[in-house]
């Protein structure tokens, strides 16, 4: 298997990691799944904004590891949770780099959630 690219960001793709300004909440069927106010903002390129949680911030009693994985060449190897409790709907709804790559090594013990697979992402004053 081929060497995975590790790219760094720069004007044409660039990647910031700032404090959020407030309360994230992530609720699933009903239940807060993580709740904190030291989130960080992840802004890549033209995708939106993700808000990345500390793990510490989130009820893993909660959470079940998938098998899934995928890579970015700008943040290094995912892996994935499932929310059980949420259904079809909430598999793989969350992902973490456990080793993400130097650019982006303040995401390291932070979990982000896919806005569709959970029923809100909610970022409080």
């Amino acid at each position: 298997m081929a060497d995975k690219p590790v790219l760094q960001p720069s004007a044409d793709h660039p990647i910031t990691i700032t404090p959020t300004a407030g309360r994230v909440v992530v609720t699933v069927a009903g239940k807060v799944v993580a709740d904190t106010r030291a989130a960080l903002t992840l802004q890549e390129s033209t995708y939106p904004a993700t808000q990345y949680i500390p793990l510490a911030d989130v009820d893993e009693s909660l959470l079940e590891r998938t098998a899934t994985e995928s890579y970015c060449p700008f943040k290094g190897d995912a892996s994935y949770y499932s929310i059980p409790i949420g259904g079809d709907q909430a598999v793989d709804a969350i992902w973490e780099y456990q080793n993400p790559h130097d650019a982006v090594a303040e995401i390291k013990g932070h979990v982000a959630f896919y806005p569709n697979r959970v029923d809100a992402i909610s970022v409080e004053a």
